[in-house]
C-alpha cells in the first residue's frame, strides 16, 4: 500500500511539473516574441493599434491571466483526480 501511494504522488508531481513547464514555455514565448519582434509587429494593426503596442499594453497581460486561470483549473482537476484515486473512487 505505501508503494502505491508513493507511485501516485510521483505521478501527480510529474503531471504538475509538465503542466508548469508547458505554461512557463508559453509565458516565455509570449514575452520573448513581444519584445524580440516588436519592430516587425509595429507594422501590423489590431483594433486600430499596432500589434507591438497592443501586446505591451494589454495583449500579453490577458495571456498571462489566461495562463494563471488554466493553471488553477488544471491543478484543481489533477488534485480532485488524485483524491478520487486515493479514496478508491
Amino acid at each position: 500500500m505505501p508503494h502505491r501511494d508513493i507511485q501516485r504522488r510521483a505521478a501527480l508531481w510529474r503531471r504538475t511539473r509538465r503542466l508548469t513547464m508547458t505554461l512557463l514555455a508559453i509565458w516565455f514565448g509570449v514575452t520573448f516574441a513581444a519584445i524580440f519582434f516588436a519592430r516587425e509587429l509595429a507594422g501590423l494593426t489590431l483594433f486600430g493599434w499596432s500589434v507591438s503596442f497592443y501586446m505591451a499594453a494589454q495583449g500579453a497581460l490577458l495571456i498571462y491571466l489566461a495562463i494563471v486561470g488554466i493553471y488553477a483549473l488544471a491543478m484543481r482537476r489533477l488534485e480532485a483526480q488524485n483524491e478520487s484515486d486515493n479514496h478508491g473512487g
